[in-house]
């Protein structure tokens, strides 16, 4: 899906460069007391699916799993290995996951996810608004998909040619230009559910996507300064989520799988 006017992807070396703090930042957030819980509300139980950036898995959501099971959340992964599937046949995989999240727990569920997990988090919001109770995007750029750096456009542009050439588990061409793109975007800008709370988290020290296209206007939008790989691990966000994610209902603590 080509982005919109007005939204170009960071072209500031020095920005793309500052990505590398992310190890710093993961490090950072051990050593910070919201790790440990302090001034954090307890989860009671709330349900979470949390679902990865692109070309991420579940497993680079590791840590914010570990640390919303301390806190008493139930979470539940989204079962994808590398997050670069045609997005229509990944949230179809997805919404399963929430169908069972949700009948598991007896209770809406809250959506995290992180860049390109953030805009599958909107679109399952649209979809299925009776499951979802809030959805927390991390540097999604809901309003220009593609509005990413050189480098990261080369990947999308790679995986595309790949996925078309036949390989499995990529999106196609089609899905940055043809039909399935139009599908994709008439359905990201449809009117987003009043009983769905949004938050859009951002930093203008993104180096990989266009910190303008996150600020949805749709959403409440929370500033951090943190790169764009080391959202999920930074103290800033995690503060964030412990405030938003406790406003719900409330039922028993588990953790889903």
């Amino acid at each position: 899906m080509e982005r919109p006017n007005g939204f170009r992807g960071p072209r500031s070396p020095i920005l793309m460069a500052g990505e590398g703090r992310a190890w710093w930042e993961a490090g950072s957030l051990l050593r910070d007391p919201v790790w440990r819980g302090d001034g954090v509300p307890d989860g009671d139980g709330r349900p979470v699916l949390l679902i990865p950036g692109f070309l991420a898995g579940d497993g680079s959501l590791g840590l914010l799993t570990r640390w919303l099971r301390a806190r008493g959340y139930w979470t539940s992964r989204s079962q994808i290995r590398v997050n670069a599937d045609c997005v229509h046949e990944a949230l179809m995989r997805v919404e399963g996951r929430l169908e069972a999240l949700t009948e598991r727990t007896g209770q809406k569920a809250a959506i995290v996810g992180q860049s390109r997990g953030g805009t599958m988090a909107k679109m399952l919001a649209i979809r299925r608004p009776d499951l979802i109770s809030r959805i927390v995007a991390l540097g999604s750029p809901n309003l220009a998909p593609l509005a990413v750096s050189p480098l990261v456009r080369g990947h999308i542009e790679l995986v595309a040619a790949l996925g078309h050439a036949g390989v499995p588990g990529l999106f196609r061409e089609e899905c940055l230009r043809g039909e399935c793109s139009e599908r994709l975007w008439a359905e990201m800008t449809q009117p987003f559910p009043s009983g769905v709370a949004y938050t859009a988290v951002y930093s203008r020290t993104d180096g990989v996507v266009d910190w303008r296209a996150c600020l949805d206007p749709a959403a409440e939008h929370v500033e951090v300064r943190s790169s764009h790989v080391g959202m999920s691990a930074h103290p800033d966000v995690y503060r964030v989520l412990g405030e938003r994610l406790a406003k719900g209902a409330r039922r028993a603590t588990g953790v889903a799988g």
